[in-house]
């Protein structure tokens, strides 16, 4: 009966799906919303990556609500870990001291690595209204860039839950309270403030580099939370 059922369902969603776009032009789309972003987005927003112009400035609330899944995604896997580690940890009532760090090579390696991902992924932060890049990539290298910190070093307390926490409620807060303030100037939400600056350069665009600088630290910080709850010692220690 189940393979019936799911076959059903698979037809009924290939049946709707040609007759949703049996009637589309493909090939042929006309490209007026785009092409209105690409003339426009200079004048109107004053980043040279016109990627940045559509994320941050034209459909700024949609990507508020990419950050807030991902927070939601971060926060059901940190509680799943935690509880499921925790029970174990009470139930075997065994665990081993085994927090120690990682080989020579590893140690030096990372102690080498770590500040060069961080370079980097500020890097890519700060200049993602100028070339490809922004909040979401360079976010994602500094938390790998603190992923392989705790799992080649985790002797290191340096990292803990309070100050991920902080990081990533602060980034959270930038990020809408510079959209309300766009809003009460009468503007759109999340549209560009302080001037355009000179254009291509770095200090340009108004507030869309704080807005990636926002979107970076809360993805890195959110990223990096997952991983402390990966980590068994961190949850029975």
């Amino acid at each position: 009966m189940t393979k019936y059922s799911a076959l059903l369902f698979i037809s009924g969603l290939v049946f709707m799906l040609m007759v949703i776009t049996g009637q589309m032009p493909l090939g042929q789309a006309p490209m007026l919303v785009g092409n209105a972003i690409l003339e426009g987005a200079k004048d109107q927003v004053g980043a040279a990556n016109v990627v940045t112009s559509v994320v941050l400035a034209y459909r700024g609330l949609d990507t508020l609500g990419e950050l807030s899944i991902l927070f939601a995604a971060a926060t059901v896997v940190g509680l799943v870990l935690n509880k499921s580690q925790l029970n174990k940890a009470v139930a075997d009532n065994t665990h081993k001291d085994d927090d120690h760090d990682s080989g020579f090579v590893a140690i030096n390696a990372i102690d080498l690595i770590f500040p060069l991902l961080i370079v980097v992924g500020m890097y890519i932060i700060t200049h993602g209204h100028l070339t490809p890049g922004g909040g979401f990539q360079g976010g994602v290298v500094l938390a790998v860039a603190f992923s392989m910190l705790i799992i080649v070093r985790p002797r290191r307390k340096s990292i803990g839950h309070g100050l991920i926490t902080f990081v990533e409620s602060f980034a959270g807060f930038s990020f809408i309270l510079i959209g309300l303030l766009a809003l009460f100037q009468g503007q759109s939400f999340l549209q560009p403030l302080l001037g355009h600056g000179e254009f291509a350069s770095l200090w340009s665009a108004g507030t869309l580099p704080i807005l990636y600088l926002a979107v970076g630290l809360k993805v890195g910080a959110e990223l990096a939370g997952v991983l402390l709850a990966l980590n068994t010692d961190e949850v029975a220690g």
